[in-house]
């Protein structure tokens, strides 16, 4: 395998993962502050924008849906060819709903269009990130696994930023003009962002362990069904382990947004930056713990991680509450350290949990369960929570995911242990998610 190979993969994956998470994230904010106007107008208030989130909610139930049908073909015909479907499919659902006319034009069938559109982008972003985190680190070299997979961790951090420079200046506009034609700009110029992206991911090749795999006739017939009758204990913990980080990313992405504009009057301008700038220094992050794992293994720096965001909780809320810029953004970094911990080394951290003929498909569902019970309705949870009992209930909330997620991690970095003591890893076979050993073509590891 070309030394260049993996930086190819790792390349092609980053930059695909974060045009994915760009088509992602403008939805989100366009959710946040205009589609409970323009697609909602008959709720006023809290019940436009609970309605307004629900759609942005509706692609994580799908998601589960994506990962098992995409996974499964990812696991049979190859990870690169899934990768391209799942860019072009959320581009076109991204293009549709920058062109989808609002209620005032078409009454009913704009909600209705709507949802079904932001299903196609849920559909594809739950094969999008087990396909890119796997072809990544198939690539790569073992004791470099943990950097490799780092920069496709950035994708979600660096689609953010870019959908905050977008939206930056069309904040600026005047409002009739911004919920009229302004917040379509950002759907639109996706467009230029997919042809770079489909360009880049045809010209990376398969990775050596499913090329091995399918040398060998060793593709499994139903990677699914061998994952929920062999693993299905590890898919729950891994699902159980992405609570607490995707909690508390969308609680800065998405519930800070609607939360500081709605409630404490902070201009859209001041948080998109703020949002933007912590971005930045989250990525940047990303890729130093990433490779902090390769040397000292990925289950300390990611129980590490989650269990800073659990210290930090209500610091970040109560610095949030303050509606100063600065000591919001204070609060925003500080956040941003142990969820770049976490998101640092997730990727191949719980990738490594399957081996190669059932990674895809078993990395997809368990991600995207833990993503349904965590991110999905952590908006909605948080609106609810704090109409009904003010800001501290949100702490409490955010508290319970992340001991739910230091719990699964701690058995999961257990069981790799066990493992390791009573068998040792298998010769290609990655050490778990307390390690750092392996090589790209790994058998199965102990059944769970």
């Amino acid at each position: 395998m070309s030394v260049l190979q993996p930086r190819r993969a790792a390349a092609a994956s980053l930059i695909g993962t974060t045009i994915e998470y760009y088509d992602f994230f403008i939805y989100a904010t366009a959710a946040a502050l205009v589609f409970n106007k323009v697609f909602f107008p008959s709720f006023d208030g809290l019940a436009g924008t609970l309605i307004s989130l629900s759609t942005f909610a509706i692609a994580f139930v799908v998601r589960p849906i994506g990962g098992i049908v995409i996974g499964h073909l990812g696991d049979k015909l190859g990870r690169r060819p899934m990768l391209v479907f799942t860019l072009v499919s959320m581009g076109a659902a991204t293009l549709l709903i920058g062109l989808l006319p609002g209620y005032a034009s078409i009454g009913i069938a704009a909600p209705i269009l709507l949802v079904l559109l932001r299903i196609v982008q849920g559909f594809a972003l739950g094969g999008e990130f087990g396909g890119a985190v796997v072809l990544t680190m198939e690539h790569s070299d073992a004791r470099r696994r943990g950097f490799f997979g780092s920069w496709v961790q950035t994708g979600g951090p660096l689609g953010l930023v870019l959908a905050n420079l977008v939206f930056l200046p069309i904040a600026t506009l005047p409002q009739e003009e911004f919920l009229t034609w302004g917040w379509r700009i950002p759907f639109l110029l996706s467009v230029v962002l997919i042809v770079v992206g489909y360009v880049l991911r045809r010209t990376i090749h398969e990775s050596p362990a499913f090329t091995e795999v399918k040398r060998t006739g060793a593709v499994d017939r139903a990677p699914l069904l061998t994952v929920l009758r062999q693993y299905p204990a590890r898919t729950l913990l891994v699902a159980g382990a992405t609570l607490g980080g995707g909690v508390t990313f969308y609680m800065m992405a998405v519930f800070g947004l609607s939360y500081s504009t709605s409630t404490l009057q902070m201009p859209r301008s001041t948080i998109l930056l703020i949002v933007l700038v912590t971005m930045v220094v989250d990525c940047l992050m990303i890729i130093g713990f990433g490779r902090l794992s390769d040397r000292v293994g990925r289950g300390p720096v990611y129980a590490g991680g989650v269990a800073g965001m659990l210290v930090l909780a209500f610091p970040w809320l109560w610095l949030l509450g303050t509606g100063e810029p600065w000591i919001v953004l204070l609060g925003y970094l500080m956040m941003a350290v142990p969820h770049a911990a976490t998101q640092g080394v997730a990727g191949v951290y719980l990738a490594e949990v399957y081996g190669a003929t059932v990674r895809y498909s078993g990395l997809s569902l368990g991600y995207t369960i833990g993503m349904i019970a965590g991110s999905a309705v952590a908006p909605m949870i948080a609106a609810s929570l704090v109409a009904a009992a003010g800001i501290a209930a949100l702490g409490v909330y955010m508290i319970a995911m992340g001991v739910l997620s230091l719990v699964s991690a701690l058995v999961l970095n257990r069981g790799a242990r066990r493992g390791r003591r009573t068998a040792g890893p298998a010769e290609g076979d990655p050490a778990g998610p307390g390690g750092t050993g392996g090589s790209t073509g790994s058998p199965e590891p102990a059944r769970s």
